[in-house]
C-alpha cells in the first residue's frame, strides 16, 4: 500500500507545482526561459536534473550487464563534454536568447536555422522517448503495471506538467529533484556496500576503463556522439539561456561536471551489482535495477529509489519536450514573445509529447533510443556550432550541406553499428564528422568573436 501512496503523492505534487507555477507566468520569457532569472544553484540543479534522466540512471545500470564497470563512461563522457563547455558557456549565454536554432541562424543564415529547427525536434523525440521508456519500466517493475499502460500514464503526466507550468515550473522543481536523485542513489549504494554481503567489486572480468564489452574505439565514438552533445546541446543551452549572467552560466556548468564524476561510479555500482545478482535478467520485463532492488532493499529504500528515478524522468522529459516545442514554434512564428506564439508552443508541445509516447511503445531500449537520436544530432551540429561560436562563417550552401549530410551519415553509421557491423558503423560515424568539416571549412573565414551577431530573428 505504501508504494502506491508514494506514487499518488508524487503525481499530485507534480500537478500541483505545475498549476502553481502557471500563475507566475506573465510573459513568454517567463514560460520559455524562466525570465532569465536563474542563479547558480537553480541552473546547476536544472542541469543535473536534465542530464540525470532515465537514460543516465537506468541506461547505465542496463549497460553494466554487457560493459561492467566501463558503463561509468556514459556519465563520465557527459562530464567531459561539460568541462569543455565551461570555456564557451559565456559565448552561448551572450549570443543566444531562446533556442539553439536561433544561434545557428545568426551564424549561418535563415536556411540553416530552418534545417536545425527541423532536425533537432526529430532527433529529440528519441531523447524524450528514452525518458518515457525509463519511467514506464519503473512502473512495470515496481508496480506490476503493463508497459503500455505505464507509457501512457508517465507520458501524459509530464505533458500536462510541462504545458501548464513551462520553464518556471521546470526550473523551480529541478533543484529539488536533483537532490532527490543524488540522495536516493547515494543512500542505496551505501546500503548495498555495507549491508549486503555480495561485493560486485570482486568482478574483475568487467573492469574499468576497458574490457571485452567496451574497447577504446567505443570510447572514442562515445566522445564524438555523446560527450559532444553536452558541449553543443539544445536542452543544455536552454538552461544556460535561463541564467541571469554569463558567470552564472559558466560556474553552473563547471559545478555540474564535477558532481557527475562520483555519481557515474555510484550508479554503475548499482548496475554491476544487479548484473551479479541476476545475470540472465530479461530486459523486456522492465528495469534490471528496480527488479533487483525490489528483492534486496527495505521498503524505505524502494520508495527512495522510485522517487529518484521518477524525478529524473520528469526533469529530463520536461526540459527536452519544452526545448523541442519552442524550436518548432519559432520556425512557424518568428516572434516568440507574442501570445499567439505561446499558444502555438503549447499545442506543438502536446503533439511532440504524444509522438514520443507512440515511439516509446515501439522502442523499449533506453540506450538505443537515446544514442540513435544523439548520434544524428552530433553529426549535424557539433562542428558547425562550435566553429560559429568561435567566429567562423561560411556561405549558406556550404554550411547547409555540412549540417544535413553530416547528420545523415552519422545516423546511417549508428544504425549500421546496431543492426549490422559495429566496426563499419563506427567508421561511418567518424566519416560523418570528417565530411562535416570538409564541407564547412573550405572558403570560409574567421571573424573576431566580439563582432558575432546577437540577432534573434
Amino acid at each position: 500500500m505504501l508504494k502506491y501512496l508514494i506514487l499518488l503523492f508524487y503525481a499530485l505534487l507534480m500537478i500541483g507545482i505545475g498549476i502553481h507555477s502557471s500563475r507566475r507566468i506573465r510573459t513568454s520569457g517567463d514560460y520559455l526561459v524562466a525570465g532569465n532569472r536563474g542563479n547558480i544553484w537553480q541552473i546547476t540543479g536544472s542541469l543535473l536534473a536534465t542530464i540525470l534522466g532515465s537514460s543516465a540512471i537506468l541506461g547505465s545500470c542496463d549497460l553494466a550487464f554487457t560493459q561492467g564497470w566501463a558503463a561509468a563512461w556514459l556519465l563520465l563522457s557527459a562530464s567531459i563534454g561539460l568541462l569543455l563547455l565551461v570555456f564557451v558557456a559565456p559565448l552561448v549565454k551572450r549570443n543566444g536568447k531562446y533556442t539553439l536554432p536561433q544561434l545557428i541562424g545568426d551564424q549561418y543564415g535563415k536556411e540553416a536555422k530552418i534545417i536545425a529547427s527541423f532536425i533537432i525536434p526529430i532527433a529529440w523525440i528519441g531523447v524524450i522517448a528514452a525518458q518515457i521508456i525509463g519511467g514506464a519500466k519503473v512502473m512495470n517493475s515496481f508496480f506490476g503495471l503493463t508497459y503500455e499502460g505505464s507509457v501512457w500514464g508517465i507520458g501524459l503526466l509530464f505533458i500536462f506538467y510541462t504545458v501548464i507550468g513551462g520553464q518556471v515550473s521546470v526550473i523551480k522543481t529541478d533543484l529539488y529533484q536533483s537532490f532527490i536523485i543524488i540522495l536516493g542513489v547515494l543512500a542505496i549504494a551505501v546500503y548495498l556496500l555495507f549491508w549486503v554481503p555480495v561485493k560486485p567489486v570482486e568482478i574483475t572480468v568487467m573492469k574499468f576503463p576497458f574490457n571485452n564489452g567496451f574497447r577504446p574505439m567505443d570510447l572514442f565514438v562515445l566522445f564524438l556522439t555523446y560527450s559532444a552533445t553536452f558541449l553543443v546541446g539544445p536542452d543544455i543551452y536552454t538552461r544556460l539561456f535561463c541564467a541571469n549572467s554569463e558567470q552564472v552560466a559558466r560556474k553552473s556548468v563547471l559545478l555540474t561536471a564535477l558532481i557527475l564524476i562520483p555519481f557515474a561510479f555510484m550508479i554503475t555500482y548499482l548496475g554491476v551489482f544487479s548484473a551479479h545478482q541476476f545475470p540472465n535478467f530479461d530486459f523486456k520485463q522492465g528495469s534490471s535495477l528496480i527488479s533487483v532492488m525490489n528483492y534486496i532493499l527495505p521498503e524505505w529504500g524502494i520508495g527512495l529509489l522510485v522517487a529518484a528515478i521518477l524525478s529524473a524522468v520528469m526533469s529530463s522529459a520536461s526540459t527536452t519536450l519544452l526545448t523541442s516545442s519552442v524550436i518548432v514554434a519559432n520556425t512557424i512564428n518568428k516572434d516568440l514573445d507574442s501570445p499567439v506564439s505561446l499558444r502555438q508552443t503549447k499545442l506543438i508541445l502536446i503533439f511532440i509529447g504524444l509522438t514520443s509516447i507512440l515511439l516509446s511503445l515501439k522502442v523499449t531500449s533506453i540506450v538505443q533510443s537515446l544514442l540513435i537520436a544523439l548520434t544524428f544530432f552530433s553529426g549535424a551540429f557539433i562542428v558547425p556550432v562550435l566553429a560559429g561560436l568561435l567566429g567562423f562563417r561560411n556561405n549558406r550552401l556550404h554550411s547547409n550541406l555540412a549540417i544535413v549530410l553530416g547528420g545523415l551519415v552519422a545516423l546511417a553509421g549508428k544504425i549500421t553499428g546496431m543492426y549490422g557491423n559495429n566496426l563499419t558503423g563506427n567508421i561511418l560515424i567518424l566519416g560523418a564528422f570528417l565530411l562535416n568539416g570538409l564541407l564547412l571549412f573550405p572558403g570560409g573565414k574567421w571573424i573576431k568573436t566580439s563582432k558575432i551577431s546577437t540577432r534573434t530573428s
